[in-house]
């Protein structure tokens, strides 16, 4: 006879693993979460930042395909392959977009990209710009490539895609050092209000009414502008405004559950305050902590790109998904809508994977069900 595992654990994995749209969610997030670590390695630019600038290319149709003349740089930089893969490579080669291209007599000669108003000038480029003894046509099926923009082009010419996945990184980022600073602040408000209650309990309460009380945006702004612009400064501010909701949470878990009889029975063997509050208390009231820090990623990405978007979030050229908005909400009346909606679609689905996985864990989590 086969055995199963009759642990909490377990039979709330069984029935998040029945929840579909849960089960789709946690795939879409951990998929992501991939595409976030190996940003670099499927960025078609992977120069720091995605930062890559052609300005006569600037606002393409996704699927855009243009020829491209690289130059590299004479001046070589050995960079390592960990730091490269991680946090991209320095921009030293100059590309430029071509209309067409000829060779003749052992020379280069180049049309830069126009967008068809005006004709394009015709120049040579020296052969003395590239590695020593190279032939025109070596140069030609070496450095000059087909390049598509699979999501087309923002209004500076770079890359849509390579700084959506960039700027994916902020995302996730954001959700979890705010995440993380508001469980640390959430849990120890919490627990100590719940447990000691009398004063302390009215002094943490005060604090707590008071910090929400206080519009959130408004209060990060405010946190942000003290702290200063920058991309840890906004992990701090979403971070600080965040744990009011797990503090009461746990507050109310704390005061529940310490009149459980085995609370009782671990004062009554002599044990420390710190000692039941951490090895009996919090382990039996997580479920619901976990379920809130789901909602709070979700609400964390959603702080973060407005602050982008009111240009107090991640600074350029640094890519965010709020900030490509704010650069590009223009566009939508101007017939390239999509330079916005491509970070709004993003934004919105990864806020919906981790409210959707919040959901199925607090279905799995109900002890009722």
């Amino acid at each position: 006879m086969s055995q199963h595992s009759n642990s909490l654990t377990a039979l709330a994995l069984q029935k998040f693993k029945k929840n579909f749209w849960g089960v789709l969610s946690f795939g879409f997030i951990v998929i992501c979460a991939f595409l976030v670590v190996f940003a670099y390695v499927f960025a078609p630019d992977d120069t720091q930042n995605a930062n890559q600038m052609h300005v006569s290319i600037h606002s393409k149709k996704p699927g855009f395909i243009v020829q491209m003349l690289t130059i590299p740089s004479k001046e070589k930089k050995e960079e390592s392959l960990v730091k490269t893969i991680f946090f991209g490579k320095k921009n030293t080669e100059t590309e430029i977009p071509l209309t067409s291209y000829r060779t003749e007599n052992n020379q280069l000669f180049i049309t830069e990209y126009t967008d068809g108003t005006i004709e394009g000038v015709e120049k040579e480029i020296l052969l003395n710009d590239f590695p020593d003894n190279m032939s025109v046509q070596q140069v030609t099926s070496q450095y000059i490539k087909s390049k598509t923009f699979y999501l087309g082009t923002d209004k500076y010419g770079r890359d849509v895609l390579s700084r959506m996945l960039i700027g994916m990184r902020i995302s996730f980022s954001i959700g979890f050092v705010a995440v993380f600073i508001s469980l640390l602040i959430g849990i120890t408000l919490g627990a100590l209000a719940g447990y000691f209650e009398g004063k302390v309990d009215a002094i943490i309460m005060w604090f707590i009414n008071v910090t929400w009380s206080i519009p959130t945006l408004l209060l990060v702004i405010a946190i942000t502008l003290t702290l200063g612009k920058g991309f840890w400064q906004v992990f701090v501010a979403v971070g600080l405004t965040m744990w009011v909701e797990v503090a009461r949470i746990v507050r109310g878990q704390v005061l529940s559950v310490k009149q459980m009889q085995y609370v009782t029975a671990a004062r009554a063997l002599g044990y420390h305050d710190y000692r039941i509050i951490t090895k009996h208390i919090l382990p039996n009231i997580m479920a619901p902590v976990i379920v809130i820090s789901a909602a709070n990623f979700a609400a964390a990405i959603l702080i973060e790109s407005g602050l982008s978007f009111l240009g107090i979030g991640a600074q350029p050229p640094m890519p965010s998904w709020g900030a490509m908005i704010k650069d590009h909400y223009s566009y939508i009346i101007l017939g390239k809508p999509y330079l916005a909606i491509i970070p709004g679609i993003a934004i919105m689905s990864l806020v919906m994977a981790f409210m959707l996985v919040g959901n199925a864990l607090r279905d799995a989590l109900d002890v009722k069900s």
